[in-house]
């Protein structure tokens, strides 16, 4: 059998998922797969061998059940290993996998389980049942809920993880062979995953992905190499999205010891202890990380201060010359090496120490954070990609690395500009299927298997692709100049350390203007040095202080800007910006739309002229 899968893997020949997990099941059984937290928060490890075992009795248990080929099951929880296991298990079983956030409400879980015609359903812990309970009414074909953490309800509806296993080793015992016997029938055209993208405005649409697109994201990713034997992951990011979801396939692929724990809060803690040698993450981890560092080093103040602004401007001064794919020499080089020990090996260390790069997905990265972070010895490479595409199409290569860009399409993807509006379109092996039931979105979606992304951008000498804008978020002013707000945004952001979010409004209007709120890690430490150490959060986005502070950044950004796209006023709202009061999505990029008509009053007012420049 080992043999056989050995050729498919040469041939590209793979047909599942499935058959990708029992090629590193077979191939590297003692190699350890996943490192994961207990209730005591010790970390366990283990091998491919012992994932072989539970994904069996899992899939036995699911067969036991009645789960046919493409029978969608939904996980509603948080990442964590029996997310992974589940959704292995679902794969294996012939079925797929509907994703579900567990922020998402019991209605928004309604829409997505009936939309989808799911038959079962994982859930995380009691509190998550409780949303399935609510709605059990409504969704009639969810025959049963297996709950990883909680109890097992009197009626049978709800039984617990740990006893579907115990039902799936009978089975399995009873007939060994049925595991690998259901896994042979699964083909590249069967329905492996449904998400449902979150989007920015109105209900979710359902992203269809056959078992193909995620062989081709293995397949092409073994090519791109850029990963090495040794090296550890840190997955922390939610595997109800595409971005997880790829990172799980690329883990067992390309056997990559992987520690799980979705736990937001954890993260800085994890990394200390996992010391992983890459990681995955939106760019709002890396702001908050920026914030952290530079605000941090203004409290410090005096020669700390003093000595981290030369350590940075040394390290400027390298990353130009790396820029370039040339190491420093002479002075240059002995000035880092002496800024390294003094400045960002302690950087270094917040992330484990061992850290070779991270990679920067789900929203555009400022190009100036990229550049702090590789000022301090860390390298941040910057993906591209949809749902709708398997997430992974861009990606840049340490060895050609370009900031301010996502890198060359990964192999077997192709990208064309349309000439008259810059959108990007995209062709490959893991475009998606479609949009579940929407035939007619479909049509102007898929032109021809070419994916139109909705994004613009350009292609540089190289082939790397710079997204400049979204086709649907350009703000075209009054007088008909377009203004791209995500590039403001983040150079706002990465300019004033203390703030959190920004939104530059001005679509239509004559102007542009923006709302902030401020960073609530941050600005504390800061009011407390400027004699507002009293004051809530609420208060301090009243404070003449914090509006001064912000305007002097805003000035900055504007003065580098035609006068068209200025941002003429702003205003703090009074709390961040959350999942759970529906201001972002689940990969915290912000419902640009959603937030504006929350704030139409507010936003009305600046053209209005009732609110003055603050």
């Amino acid at each position: 059998m080992l043999e056989t899968l050995r050729q498919k893997k040469s041939k590209k020949a793979f047909e599942s998922v499935a058959e990708i997990l029992l090629h590193r099941v077979l191939e590297t059984p003692d190699d350890l797969a996943f490192s994961y937290p207990d209730k005591q928060e010790q970390w366990l490890d283990m091998k491919w061998s012992e994932v072989h075992t539970i994904v069996r009795h899992a899939t036995a248990g699911l067969r036991q059940r009645g789960i046919q080929l493409e029978d969608r099951c939904a996980i509603l929880s948080l990442t964590r290993l029996e997310w992974i296991l589940a959704d292995l298990a679902i794969m294996c079983a012939g079925g797929a996998c509907t994703t579900i956030y567990p922020s998402n409400t019991p209605e928004e879980c309604w829409y997505i389980l009936h939309d989808s015609g799911t038959r079962l359903v994982f859930a995380e812990d009691d509190s998550q049942v409780a949303k399935l309970q609510e709605i059990r009414e409504r969704i009639p074909d969810v025959f049963l809920v297996v709950v990883f953490d909680g109890k097992a309800s009197d009626d049978g509806w709800v039984v617990t993880w740990d006893s579907l296993l115990a039902e799936g080793k009978k089975v399995d015992e009873a007939s060994p062979d049925a595991f690998v016997a259901r896994i042979e029938h699964i083909k590249r055209e069967h329905l492996a995953t449904l998400i449902y993208t979150s989007g920015t405005t109105g209900q979710p649409k359902g992203v269809e992905l056959l078992q193909d697109c995620w062989v081709y994201i293995s397949e092409a990713m073994d090519e791109v190499d850029i990963f090495q034997p040794d090296d550890k992951q840190f997955l922390w990011l939610p595997m109800s999205h595409s971005f997880g979801k790829v990172l799980e396939v690329i883990l067992i692929s390309a056997n990559i010891h992987t520690a799980v724990d979705g736990r937001i809060p954890r993260i800085i803690d994890n990394l200390a202890v996992v010391q992983p040698t890459w990681m995955a993450a939106a760019p709002r981890i890396f702001e908050k990380a920026y914030n952290k560092i530079v605000t941090g080093v203004e409290q410090e103040g005096g020669l700390k201060e003093k000595i981290f602004k030369w350590a940075l401007g040394v390290g400027r001064e390298v990353s130009a010359v790396r820029q370039e794919f040339r190491e420093p020499s002479g002075l240059l080089a002995l000035k880092f090496k002496i800024a390294d020990r003094l400045v960002f090996n302690k950087v270094k260390q917040r992330f484990g120490g061992r850290v070779r790069f991270f990679i920067s997905g789900s929203a555009p990265l400022s190009k100036d954070m990229a550049e702090f972070f590789h000022a301090c010895g860390i390298l941040i490479l910057e993906g591209y990609g949809l749902t709708e595409s398997s997430a992974a199409s861009f990606v840049c290569r340490p060895e050609s690395f370009r900031f301010g860009t996502v890198g060359p399409p990964v192999p077997g993807t192709e990208v064309k500009i349309v000439p008259d509006t810059g959108e990007i379109l995209i062709k490959s092996r893991g475009i998606m299927r479609g949009y579940r039931g929407l035939p007619e979105v479909n049509a102007e979606t898929l032109e021809d298997r070419w994916l139109h992304t909705g994004d613009q951008g350009e292609l540089d000498s190289a082939g790397r692709l710079k997204i400049t804008g979204r086709i649907k978020e350009l703000i075209k002013t009054s007088g008909g100049k377009y203004v791209a707000p995500a590039a403001l945004e983040s150079r706002l952001k990465a300019l004033c350390p203390y703030l959190s979010q920004v939104i530059v409004h001005g679509d239509n209007r004559n102007f542009c203007v923006a709302l902030v709120t401020l960073d609530p890690d941050g600005i504390p430490t800061w009011a407390g040095e400027h004699g507002l150490g009293s004051k809530s959060y609420e208060e301090l986005t009243k404070e003449s202080a914090v509006k001064a502070m912000i305007q002097e950044a805003v000035d900055k950004l504007n003065d580098e800007l035609p006068s068209y796209s200025t941002v003429k006023y702003f205003a703090i709202l009074p709390q961040d910006l959350s999942v759970e009061d529906g201001d972002l999505t689940a990969s915290l990029k912000v419902k640009r739309r959603y937030v504006e008509k929350k704030h139409a009053d507010l936003l009305d007012s600046f053209y209005e002229g009732s609110v003055k420049k603050i």
